[in-house]
């Protein structure tokens, strides 16, 4: 076998959740030709955020190790409205909003991929021609019994929640892209297994040899709990400015910063290893966050515009007098937005809401450097903010 088949392992497995089947994998590797390797997406919304990249990161790794990357455009498949993970049925896209969605996609995907060395498809181009007879033959190739098999068809159908004929057909489209462009290994997210499983055992049936499969996690959000969305206002946009993106990553908690580092850097193991150790040390991990902010906005904007953000950053850091260390904080709210006064009362840096008040109305309650004006203001959700009483008094606070 060639010497670098260990290396392209660990590539492949570094940050991964499941990489089926690594014997597989192996042999396909030891033939020493590039990997036909895809991944698709369905445009279904405009714009990606850094839980999306993650998939994208490693497709660009692994395109680095000379592999063949397909870029694959669900546009057929979102007119079907992919149901994982939903409890009820997804409705369709117009093909409008998906051509608009698509091109915003593409441009977005070239930030991190090259553009150059990456095949973009689109999977009407095989699903359209199949036609009713086509798609017939196709969905003939599994059974209900099978479909129910995946864990949010099972847990609708046990609780009597509709499930439509067609949202059937939508692992069966995804299943078939692989037969259609002969995939060597696909990945996808960790919700995303069955649907992968089925692309395997469709291209048995037309004679191809199984595709393996790379599933990777789902990135939290920064309340460092729910996946990133951006309905749950907990996302980083990677079209946002530098600055913005910046911000928000320095204002993840320092745990989640090592979870960020593990799926979003491009350093080495080795490297955010050793920064681990030296955070045990000592180090400030304030430190190391700027690094992983400047990298990724970096990444989107460029070292200039990343360069300008850390900058102003540290300014309004220093302008405001906020404390390198301070107690971090964990409140939970439930689904409601938590009223400004009770957060610095819970936080602990007042010791009443009516101290809360008093202050807000003497300009002495600051929210991220900035005074509050407004006694009406609630943190949602999902945000992480520094909340200052005073001139000495402050807590990061991480509102779940």
């Amino acid at each position: 076998m060639p010497p670098d088949i260990d290396h392209q392992i660990a590539v492949f497995r570094r940050g991964a959740d499941e990489l089926l089947v690594e014997g597989e994998l192996r042999t396909k590797l030891a033939r020493g030709r590039p990997l036909n390797i895809k991944e698709g997406f369905d445009p279904t919304r405009p714009d990606l955020h850094l839980g999306h990249t993650v998939q994208f990161n490693k497709l660009r790794q692994l395109q680095d190790l000379g592999h063949h990357i397909v870029f694959l455009i669900g546009d057929f498949t979102a007119l079907i409205g992919d149901p994982t993970g939903r409890n009820v049925t997804r409705p369709p896209l117009s093909p409008e909003e998906i051509a608009a969605n698509a091109t915003t996609y593409t441009e977005q995907a070239f930030l991190i991929l090259d553009r150059e060395r990456t095949e973009v498809a689109f999977n009407s181009k095989w699903l359209g021609a199949l036609g009713s007879d086509g798609m017939i033959r196709l969905a003939a190739k599994y059974t209900v019994a099978r479909m129910l098999e995946r864990d949010d068809f099972a847990k609708r159908f046990a609780s009597e929640q509709p499930i439509a004929i067609h949202e059937f057909l939508y692992p069966l489209a995804q299943g078939y892209d692989s037969v259609a462009l002969r995939t060597d290994v696909e990945l996808g997210g960790t919700d995303q297994k069955f649907n992968l499983l089925v692309g395997r055992e469709l291209q048995r049936h037309y004679g191809q040899e199984p595709q393996c499969i790379l599933t990777l996690p789902l990135l939290e959000g920064l309340d460092g709990v729910n996946k990133m969305s951006k309905s749950l206002d907990n996302y980083v946009g990677i079209t946002e400015a530098a600055a913005t993106i910046f911000g928000k990553l320095m204002s993840i908690s320092d745990t989640l910063m090592w979870r960020y580092y593990d799926l979003l850097s491009f350093r080495p193991e080795s490297e955010i290893a050793a920064l681990k150790r030296q955070c045990d040390g000592g180090r400030n991990p304030r430190e190391v966050k700027v690094m992983l902010a400047h990298e990724i906005a970096a990444r989107f904007h460029g070292k200039v515009a990343a360069d300008a953000a850390q900058a102003e950053f540290d300014a309004r850091f220093r302008q405001h007098a906020m404390p390198e260390n301070m107690p971090e904080v964990t409140l939970h709210a439930g689904d409601t937005a938590m009223p400004i006064a009770q957060l610095a009362k819970q936080a602990g840096v007042v010791e009443s809401t009516s101290e809360a008040l008093r202050l807000i109305a003497q300009r002495g309650l600051k929210v991220d450097g900035d005074v509050v004006a407004d006694k009406a203001l609630a943190i949602p959700p999902g945000r992480t903010i520094v909340v200052q009483a005073g001139k000495r008094r402050f807590a990061r606070v991480t509102v779940k």
